[in-house]
């Protein structure tokens, strides 16, 4: 899968929120998803509104160098 559509997916956000905060176009974060190559400035745009959003990535994981952290798991309820 796409790294960048993986971060989306994690996040539950749609292509036009990732658009809008990246500040390219709808159809933009589409190709990328597609496989286009993510510019550098919005590739930083990127992970710091997922941090934002409490998803802890870098620019390894936009680029899909190094896997997304694992997703935090509930916290089991004391019986």
């Amino acid at each position: 899968m796409n790294a960048v559509r993986a971060i989306r997916q994690r996040l539950g956000v749609t292509q036009a929120e990732v658009a809008e905060a990246i500040g390219v176009s709808q159809s933009n974060v589409s190709f990328i998803e597609r496989g286009q190559e993510i510019q550098p400035d919005a590739a930083k745009r990127l992970a710091t509104w997922a941090r934002d959003r409490g998803l802890e990535i870098g620019l390894d994981h936009v680029y899909g160098v190094v896997p997304l952290p694992a997703a935090p798991q509930p916290e089991a309820k004391a019986a």
